[in-house]
């Protein structure tokens, strides 16, 4: 199964309560902080989220 790599990019300072719930769900708490998720819809729903604060690439 695909694994999702999700960095932080920008800050989640301003953002609403429930992105910046998210980007600590993800397991990002900084800008430059990543974290290893299995691909699955749940994760793809937060990224879609905070799609605006994060970077994702796909790893092996």
């Amino acid at each position: 199964m695909a694994r999702l790599k999700v960095t932080q990019t920008r800050s989640g300072i301003g953002g609403k309560q429930n992105q910046r719930d998210t980007l600590r769900t993800l397991g990002v708490k900084r800008i430059g902080d990543t974290a290893v998720h299995e691909d699955k819809p749940e994760v793809r729903g937060m990224v879609r989220a905070v799609r605006h604060l994060i970077t994702v690439e796909e790893v092996d």
